[in-house]
């Protein structure tokens, strides 16, 4: 029988350490609340049916990683393309590439997906009328278990709570503020939801701000939107369309612009190389706090590190900083 009553002390301390640790280690260590992975920008050129190799390679590591939802930042398909106009069977040709890649394999996988429309997928340009409507029918069909809140206008702004986490998607497909009434329903989800809620979190397709080259003016510019992500709390807002991965802060509100996994990564404003193809990792805590992290690379596994970024970006005397804790 083993017997303790003729060791030194400190031996004793060491053993009884070694012997205990494993179970500190289970009962200190921090589980995230939710864990979100975010995809945007999957699309090819106009009117292209079908996703590059790097797309379907980007799912299967979403799946690996096992994240409690799925968000899209919107340009799913290749729409938009103004001559000649795309007919229905086109752009249902295109969704269903889409739900084949993308949709199909995380219902399989059993994580829900949560879209919100881009300008290839859903503009709100004049002309692009049968593209909305097709885009209702589609994500009507397809559906996740989720749970809308009341005065959602899925799939286009709509909100929904996972896990205590409030989820709000914008309508945000063309440039400039955003509609009085789209604020106005936005302001009322917070208002009502969002402080019963650990975190808040918005998504839409165009950000508010510029962030790479040839997409200086692709932006929303809403300065009462960011009061009102300021004023109700909301932790991050997630946005799309800019083709480049850059999480950053501006006037204290916190944002992520998104890479693109299709075509046409670009550069960030002031940086010599172009922005990965990546998707986005986002893990809350139980107390709101966030850790973020950017997969890229051939199998993406790797991450994107905060120190190849620019440490600002400025454009038109808006000056946004790179949000990287220490």
């Amino acid at each position: 029988m083993f017997s303790t009553q003729k060791l030194p002390f400190h031996i004793l301390a060491v053993i009884l350490l070694v012997l205990v640790s494993p179970y500190l280690a289970v009962a200190t260590a921090k589980e995230p609340l939710l864990r979100i992975a975010v995809i945007s920008d999957l699309n090819h050129s106009y009117g292209t049916i079908g996703y590059d190799p790097p797309v379907r390679e980007a799912i299967r590591r979403v799946i690996e990683l096992q994240p409690d939802i799925v968000l899209c930042t919107g340009d799913m398909i290749a729409g938009q393309r103004i001559s000649p106009k795309l007919k229905r069977k086109n752009l249902e040709a295109m969704w269903l590439a889409f739900h084949e890649t993308v949709t199909t394999p995380l219902q399989n996988a059993g994580i829900p997906f949560a879209p919100t429309p881009g300008n290839h997928d859903a503009s709100g340009s004049s002309g692009f009328q049968l593209e909305r409507d097709v885009y209702v029918e589609q994500w009507q069909k397809h559906k996740s278990d989720i749970t809308l809140l009341a005065d959602s206008n899925y799939p286009f702004n709509y909100a929904f709570s996972l896990k205590g986490v409030l989820f709000g998607s914008l309508d945000a497909t063309l440039t400039g503020p955003l509609p009085a009434d789209q604020t106005q329903w936005l302001r009322t989800v917070l208002r009502d939801k969002g402080s019963k809620s650990v975190a808040r979190i918005v998504y839409g397709h165009l950000p508010i701000w510029s962030l790479t080259t040839g997409r200086e003016r692709g932006i929303l510019k809403d300065t009462n939107l960011e009061q009102l992500f300021l004023d109700n709390s909301v932790n991050v807002y997630l946005s799309g369309h800019q083709h480049g991965f850059y999480p950053f802060v501006h006037n204290g509100q916190h944002y992520i612009g998104q890479a693109a996994l299709g075509s046409g990564p670009r550069r960030l404003i002031g940086d010599k190389k172009r922005s990965p193809r990546s998707f986005t990792f986002i893990e809350i805590a139980t107390d709101g706090s966030m850790r973020v992290t950017a997969y890229t690379g051939a199998d993406f596994k790797k991450t994107v590190q905060l120190s190849t970024l620019p440490t600002s970006i400025s454009h038109n005397k808006i000056k946004i900083i790179l949000d990287n804790p220490k």
